[in-house]
């Protein structure tokens, strides 16, 4: 599942008690994933057992931190991508869709393709370091 979402009063201790919460519940959870936040933007990637990414989607859901939360992918997978992270924080890249092309709606625009790609470039990078 890959949604995003703009922050709601986004700041440090706004962002910990958000990856606090995702680390404690993936972990019990057996979901792994990724984060890259950015003040105008959270693109979050989860994976795991269905029942229990679902789960972590309803929470989500109902988490105020969290503002216009869109769908972009969800289906199942044959590999993970961030299995070694519970919530890999990232922030986000110079080559990830700029503000301005956020405040355009790029995002609700973008295909699974290209939502997929961002995260796809993310675990490769990862892996390289």
């Amino acid at each position: 599942m890959i949604y995003s979402s703009h922050p709601f009063g986004f700041n440090v201790s706004s962002l910990s008690g958000i990856l606090n919460d995702a680390w404690r519940n993936n972990l019990r959870d057996d979901i792994s994933g990724a984060l890259i936040c950015r003040a105008d933007v959270y693109l979050q990637l989860l994976e795991g057992p269905p029942i229990a990414v679902k789960a972590a989607m309803d929470r989500i859901k109902l988490d105020d931190r969290h503002v216009d939360i869109t769908p972009h992918v969800s289906g199942p997978v044959t590999e993970r991508l961030f299995g070694d992270w519970a919530m890999l924080d990232d922030p986000a890249r110079s080559w990830l869709w700029t503000q301005e092309e956020v405040a355009q709606d790029a995002l609700k625009n973008a295909t699974e393709e290209e939502v997929l790609a961002v995260f796809t470039r993310l675990a490769e990078e990862t892996r390289v370091h």
